[in-house]
């Protein structure tokens, strides 16, 4: 049995002590410290060999430990960490993986090397279950874009991260730090993208400009310029940002992992990171969502190329077609029906349905409004 916890030490004195005097009888002696003749003989041939100093407790931790991680993977795992403090053990892990190293510890394992090393914050051991969203079944059908809150810079200038990213691989085809929020800084950068990347088939974007929203200016521009490259537009439901889902955690990731570590001097200097940092998203950080792969992994660009100049805006013969006035309305049936000021100048077909009086109104591919002539307001 064991020794009596509230006083092990003075009793394993009082025992050797006892049990080093003449004609002592051990075994009655052990019994009467209520412990095995097997330990006390223990207690006894420590007290020899160190005397009272030798009877405190010592460590159980092994004199080997074949298993263990060995020291230069430890490194490589805090030296990982060190540089991406928001990765967890299953990146950390995957990014081993990717580069060859070996032994593999298991993501378990790594994150005892990071608490072990005060590397990781203990909160960050709370688990979460990771939301189920729509993907898009192949590059390029779905692209994901809106402008992460602005943050100042040095220079007391305030930087507006324009971010665009592909639905079905999470390829972060752009980040770009921008001074504002309008058709003339945002225009540029998408053409540099379609030149780079080909043009998606349509593109989610948030309410507002220059984007767009569901009441009388639901089309922008932008918005307008996008449906004349055969791009559809569409936006996240009012007050959900949620529908944005994976570009809205792309930008948590961006403010985890860049934004919320560092201060920037000037827009220069902000791009310059993000360009840094847009490499290690795409080709370094193993993705959860995607089994721990990287983006580029899944990612190829459109063949669709984008076009320059743009083509002439044509529709069937059998279409009603009416140009926009400067109001945004068109003239139909002696009566006149809005459709959007940002179509002003443009051709749209009217086209039948089949309910009498319905008619939907198309701008190329998108249709954008529908006139009911059997409505008399």
């Amino acid at each position: 049995m064991p020794w009596k916890e509230v006083t092990t030490m003075s009793q394993r004195r009082e025992f050797v002590h006892l049990a080093i005097t003449e004609d002592v009888n051990m075994r009655r002696l052990c019994r009467r410290f209520d412990i095995s003749g097997k330990t006390g003989y223990k207690w006894l041939q420590r007290h020899v060999e160190g005397g009272d100093e030798a009877l405190g407790d010592r460590s159980r931790r092994p004199h080997t430990s074949p298993y263990r991680t060995p020291a230069d993977i430890e490194q490589v795992v805090l030296a990982v960490r060190h540089a991406h403090p928001a990765w967890g053990g299953r990146k950390i892990r995957a990014w081993l993986k990717g580069k060859g190293h070996h032994p593999l510890p298991s993501p378990s394992t790594i994150t005892a090397i990071l608490h072990r090393y005060g590397a990781i914050d203990p909160m960050e051991s709370s688990k979460h279950t990771p939301w189920q969203r729509f993907e898009a079944p192949a590059p390029n059908l779905l692209w994901q874009m809106d402008f992460k809150g602005h943050f100042p810079l040095q220079n007391n200038l305030r930087c507006h991260p324009l971010t665009v990213e592909d639905d079905h691989s999470r390829y972060a085809l752009g980040l770009f730090a921008c001074p504002g929020e309008t058709m003339e800084i945002v225009q540029p950068h998408l053409i540099s993208l379609f030149h780079t990347y080909g043009l998606p088939h349509r593109i989610l974007c948030d309410n507002g400009q220059p984007w767009g929203t569901r009441e009388e200016y639901r089309y922008t521009k932008l918005s307008v310029w996008l449906i004349r490259l055969g791009i559809a537009v569409c936006h996240s439901s009012v007050c959900h940002p949620e529908t944005l889902g994976k570009d809205e955690r792309f930008h948590r990731t961006l403010r985890v992992e860049v934004i919320g570590t560092k201060t920037f001097a000037d827009l220069d200097d902000s791009q310059q990171h993000f360009d840094q940092w847009r490499m290690v998203y795409n080709f370094e950080r193993p993705h959860e969502a995607l089994a721990l792969a990287v983006p580029a992994s899944r990612y190829q660009p459109s063949p669709r190329e984008f076009p320059d100049p743009l083509p002439p805006i044509e529709y069937n013969s059998s279409d009603i077609v009416r140009k926009v006035q400067v109001k945004g309305e068109i003239s139909f049936h002696n009566r006149e029906f809005k459709v959007g000021r940002a179509f002003a100048g443009y051709p749209v077909a009217l086209r039948p349905t089949l309910t009498d009086g319905l008619f939907n109104v198309y701008f190329c591919t998108q249709q954008i409004s529908t006139i009911n002539l059997n409505d008399k307001t």
